[in-house]
């Protein structure tokens, strides 16, 4: 089979589709159906059939549906609004001021999902409205739920630093903890995006709210409270071993109901929208999923993945050069395949190599999922604008431009992770040893 040729036929045929307005994940589906049948002689309506259900019947996946109605109860009630009103006074002050809310909001919900689409969907959920009801910029909102969302796969738990860490047999345990400092780095790097763009646009800005005294403050932060109890009952079951995160999820959708009659915003039509909207949502993202299993499946048949690793491989490159390369085939992969799949399909190529070159596998593990990151906002099929392209409707080429300075900073973290190797391997070495 002509790879290149193939290849060729599986780009033209995706920017074909989702150019004729073709539903995304129908769109997916498409391209695999076009390089199954021109490239393989495979069975394609059994292997769709049982992609399909693979993908969606999946006990994991059951977490995302569950984090997504939590959101959802979160913005048709006023906790959302409480949330703002409590973190105002404290983020007032910096550039972007509650900009920032996106950012550490999914900061905050990764360390609870392990999923980028779970949060940036349920931070949309609650930000969204209340950030442009405040008259912050659409661009901006869009484009920090985009980046920031993608932290769902650094902070942990992280199901694809579980794949990863299966493929190459490096511990899982160590992984998670080499995942915090990058996470909180690129938290940072994040807001200082916000913090810049603010500064260079300062018309595209609300004006501050007046300034509030010490008291104000402290009074205000008590509307955090029913927040920061949702949190720390969701993380501590899944820290303290009492629930998975999927358990985890069942017990944030029953705690934010609780908050939401606690706090007299509950009522049976907002039970009833909140069920509507994420059935909604979580059948968008199932939709996509199924199609992207099948895209996957397809790709592996007709070997593109595994021809451009190889390719990399007898190129024979420098250290340097060979994490230069291996950046942009990832970003490149991500295009059309989701960052667990892009793993599973290539680590068995790509890892005798990078252990060849010297590389460690534990700051290789945290390496690639800042690429895969990076590859969730990367047109024309990041996984995250696809999510945000259905909250809000605009077209995909938007959400990408948008997030393109938020991808930008990821580049700055790899390169972070090149020059300082310890911000990966310095915390488990002392934790673990």
């Amino acid at each position: 089979m002509d790879q290149g040729l193939a290849s060729a036929v599986v780009i033209i045929a995706m920017f074909a589709m989702l150019a004729a307005g073709v539903w995304v994940a129908l769109a997916l589906a498409g391209v695999g159906f076009v390089a199954m049948l021109l490239f393989t002689e495979r069975p394609i309506g059994m292997v769709m059939a049982t992609n399909v259900w693979g993908a969606t019947a999946s006990w994991t996946l059951t977490a995302l549906p569950l984090f997504i109605w939590m959101g959802d109860i979160l913005f048709r009630t006023r906790i959302s609004s409480d949330m703002f009103r409590g973190l105002a006074p404290w983020l007032g002050w910096l550039p972007g001021r509650l900009m920032h809310v996106n950012i550490v909001g999914c900061s905050i919900f990764a360390a609870v999902s392990g999923s980028s689409a779970a949060t940036a969907a349920t931070i949309g959920k609650m930000t969204i409205p209340e950030l442009t009801r405040r008259g912050y910029d659409s661009q901006l909102i869009v484009g920090s739920l985009a980046g920031a969302g993608t932290l769902g796969l650094l902070i942990p738990p992280s199901i694809i630093m579980i794949v990863y860490g299966v493929a190459a047999d490096v511990s899982i345990a160590r992984l998670f903890i080499a995942g915090v400092l990058p996470g909180i780095l690129l938290t940072a790097l994040f807001m200082a995006v916000v913090a810049g763009w603010s500064m260079l646009h300062p018309d595209r800005v609300p004006p501050p709210e007046p300034p509030t005294s010490l008291m104000t403050k402290i009074r205000e932060t008590g509307q955090l409270i029913p927040v920061m109890l949702l949190i720390a009952g969701v993380l501590g079951s899944i820290y303290a071993g009492i629930a998975t995160p999927t358990e985890a999820a069942a017990v944030g959708v029953a705690g934010s109901l609780l908050l939401a009659a606690v706090t007299g915003s509950l009522s049976w039509a907002t039970f009833r929208d909140s069920v509507i909207g994420a059935a909604h949502t979580s059948c968008m993202i199932g939709f996509i999923l199924a199609g992207a299993a099948f895209l996957t499946v397809a790709m592996g048949y007709t070997g593109i993945p595994r021809a451009l690793a190889d390719m990399i491989a007898h190129w024979q490159l420098s250290t340097e050069m060979l994490l230069v390369v291996l950046t942009l085939f990832f970003i490149v992969m991500g295009c059309f395949l989701d960052g667990i799949s892009m793993v599973v399909l290539t680590t068995s190529v790509i890892l005798p190599m990078v252990q060849a070159a010297g590389i460690d596998l534990l700051w290789f593990g945290i390496y690639i999922v800042i690429v895969v990151e990076m590859a969730q906002i990367t047109p024309p099929v990041g996984f995250n604008l696809f999510v945000l392209q259905s909250m809000t409707g605009k077209d995909i080429l938007t959400i990408g431009k948008a997030s393109l300075p938020f991808f930008l900073a990821m580049c700055l973290m790899v390169a972070l992770l090149w020059i300082m190797p310890g911000l990966v391997t310095w915390l488990p070495s002392k934790m673990i040893g």
